[in-house]
């Protein structure tokens, strides 16, 4: 057995344990796992700031009042006062876990019940001349009206958290639509309603609806370009048709399309399907491009980084990787704003194995507050561990354990039992001497192996050069053994492969 031994990488004093097994502790914050809830929150707006708040209170209970506060803030400027009980439901969920100890609930800012009585009030009150205007405008058979009524009554479910009557009327809104643009308008409303109430199953049915009305949109606006450069030649028009079909809006509602399929991919665990998608994401940058509206109101820039660096980690081949993340210039502009994730991508790149794992370990609170990427972060994670423990191990014929546990930061035990599992599972090809802690991959005698096919393959043409000869010795003879049955006309050929 030859002991082979890898680069020399700095040690550090702290140990990533490595684990398979999915934790459902809370995360806390500390100086090992920064977290600036000011920071982070202040990317957001509306409803999707109330729901990663309610998320961070129910499962980080460093920050957790904190976090309820600012919550019950944002709460009283909304019109949905039931986001008040999901709240503090979200904090007696965090209260219970063991060793934690926060504040009575009765200590935490109180929703006055005149607020929410008022605003019960004035949500009826505006609901019922809501569907007054849809009834007269159904009555008028107006269909832009209608359509306008819907939407109306669609935006107004959606800001009160009837998320179903939302989606009702925004389907509505579609039998009444005249033009294409007013149906991709609507397919991206229900798309941003389903992505806020991470309905992620139903995603792909109104992204192939979009990506259907999007094609007529651009088809229609290329014709009318053309058609008003006509006079210009066909130089001109050709121009201008391709001017029109790069414009900007274009591209938002594209990458708006790419990040829903991303994220239904995620939701299935496709994830290199969802770290392809989510790396097409046009930056925008110095277009007004990118995500357009829905930065802020669903999801901030650093998101973006961080969910197709992760996903693509732990699923991408190390050529993939460099080819969609290290050379993609608009994927780029996202990773600037999350400096960590800048990090972690070189150190993976420079092989500093240990500097990835311990980046994901060090930010591990800032990936599991996250409303989308939390349910599949241990997944995730396990997945990275395994490819680079693969990727470490593929050069080498063998490697002593110690060796490997200090590339990883990790324990020889540790190793050992992580290296088992790999071996089990197969993602490793090779056994583990526990004895001398040694790592060795199975050989394979290429020598043998080749002179095995040579010789099947010499035996595959000796059998073929034999039948051909029998062939021909029947056709000089004039030999040609018929069926039954069969036609004058038919290939005697074909008759000498049947007997044959």
């Amino acid at each position: 057995m030859m002991d082979v031994d890898e680069p020399q990488t700095s040690s550090q004093t702290t140990q990533i344990r490595p684990s398979s097994r999915i934790s459902s502790s809370p995360v806390f914050v500390d100086d090992n796992h920064p977290f600036e809830l000011d920071a982070y929150i202040s990317n957001y707006t509306g409803r999707t700031a109330i729901d990663r708040l309610t998320h961070i209170v129910s499962v980080c209970p460093s920050v957790a009042v904190e976090a309820f506060s600012l919550a019950a803030k944002l709460i009283q400027k909304s019109r949905d006062p039931s986001l008040y009980q999901t709240l503090c439901h979200a904090y007696e969920q965090v209260s219970v876990y063991p060793d934690v100890q926060l504040p009575s609930i009765s200590t935490l800012p109180v929703i006055q019940s005149k607020y929410t009585e008022d605003t019960l009030k004035n949500n009826h009150a505006e609901k019922i001349k809501l569907e007054a205007e849809l009834k007269n405008y159904s009555n008028n058979m107006i269909k832009e009206s209608i359509r306008l009524g819907h939407r109306d009554l669609a935006e107004f479910s959606r800001s009160i958290g009837d998320y179903p009557s939302a989606l009702k009327h925004w389907t509505k809104s579609r039998e009444f639509c005249t033009t294409s643009q007013h149906v991709l308008d609507g397919c991206l409303s229900t798309i941003e309603l389903l992505i806020e109430q991470r309905n992620y199953s139903h995603l792909p049915t109104y992204v192939f609806k979009a990506e259907a009305a999007l094609e007529a949109v651009s088809t229609n606006a290329v014709n009318a370009a053309k058609a008003e450069s006509a006079a210009a030649g066909v130089t001109g028009s050709r121009k201008a048709a391709a001017t029109v079909a790069m414009t900007p809006d274009r591209e938002v509602m594209q990458s708006k399309l790419e990040f829903a399929t991303a994220l239904n991919q995620l939701s299935q665990t496709n994830y290199e399907r969802a770290a392809y998608h989510f790396l097409r994401l046009s930056s925008g940058a110095g277009s007004g491009g990118g995500l357009g509206d829905w930065f802020g109101k669903l999801v901030s820039p650093g998101d973006i980084a961080i969910y197709g660096s992760v996903c693509a980690l732990a699923s991408l081949s190390r050529s993939a990787f460099k080819a969609q993340v290290l050379e993609n210039l608009s994927f780029g502009v996202y990773i600037e704003q999350e400096p960590h994730v800048r990090e972690m991508i070189e150190a993976y790149m420079a092989s500093n194995f240990k500097g990835v794992l311990e980046t994901l370990s060090k930010y591990h609170t800032r990936h599991s507050v996250d409303i989308h990427l939390h349910p599949h972060l241990n997944a995730l994670n396990n997945l990275t561990r395994n490819r680079l423990v693969s990727l470490y191990f593929a050069p080498f014929s063998s490697i002593k354990l110690d060796r490997m546990a200090q590339a990883f930061g990790w324990s020889v035990a540790d190793t050992e039992e992580y290296v088992v599992g790999l071996v089990s599972s197969g993602d490793i090809r090779g056994r583990v001497d526990s004895r001398a802690k040694v790592l060795q991959v199975k050989k394979t005698d290429h020598r043998a192996e080749l002179f095995s096919r040579a010789i099947k393959a010499g035996v595959e043409i000796a059998k073929t050069n034999k039948k051909l000869l029998y062939r021909i010795r029947l056709q000089q003879a004039d030999l040609v053994i018929k069926p039954k049955g069969s036609h004058s006309g038919q290939n005697p050929d074909y008759l000498l492969d049947q007997q044959m």
